[in-house]
């Protein structure tokens, strides 16, 4: 049901909604995945040699960085997000980050954009799986929370007006929390910035 609801709402079919534990509800923010938005640019710039961005929606960021001639990659769970993606110029496959990944230990960069360094819930065992991904003096690009939001876990679900998902676990990693998060992957923070009130960090093994 959780991906079917994504994929209702990539269609633009109907509104969807994430819903937290206690009961607050907020869009899925379906919008912001489809055009460039205020702090991609500095990401983009920040990608070097073959990138993989993993969790890539409906393709935005892969469609940039085929556009500025790096060989790229997006994988993403749902058929629809790897559609729209092929639709705009790049190519994706439709992967689970965690199942068989084409050039596993090669990529230079691997993107965690758009909050997605929480998919799966656990962090750490994400982050671990996105280092063996890349090659050597090859580095991770993360968005995260900012100072002080806290690193955290919770359940989530998708709604909407015709069908409720089932609760999933989502994690947050907050920008001053990274460095934890780092080591206990045998990995460092190499870069920590701020753009149009996003925050993001470098890692590398």
């Amino acid at each position: 049901m959780i991906g079917e609801l994504y994929e209702e709402a990539l269609r633009g079919a109907a509104p969807v909604e994430i819903e937290h534990a206690d009961g607050r509800r907020r869009p899925l923010p379906v919008q912001d995945w489809l055009a460039l938005r205020p702090g991609d640019a500095g990401l983009l710039d920040r990608c070097a040699g073959a990138t993989l961005d993993v969790g890539s929606g409906p393709g935005r960021l892969t469609a940039a960085l085929a556009r500025r001639g790096l060989p790229v990659l997006g994988i993403d769970v749902a058929p629809r997000a790897v559609a729209l993606t092929i639709a705009a110029g790049a190519p994706a496959l439709c992967r689970d980050v965690f199942g068989r990944v084409p050039g596993t230990g090669r990529w230079r960069t691997v993107l965690l954009a758009d909050g997605n360094i929480g998919i799966g819930g656990d962090p750490a065992v994400l982050l671990r799986r996105v280092l063996a991904l890349l090659g050597p003096g090859g580095r991770a690009l993360v968005e995260v929370d900012p100072p002080g939001a806290g690193s955290r876990t919770e359940p989530l679900r998708l709604r909407s007006g015709r069908a409720v998902g089932e609760w999933f676990p989502w994690a947050h990693v907050s920008a001053d929390g990274a460095g934890a998060l780092a080591a206990a992957c045998a990995a460092e923070v190499t870069e920590r910035w701020e753009e149009a009130g996003r925050w993001f960090v470098a890692l590398r093994s």
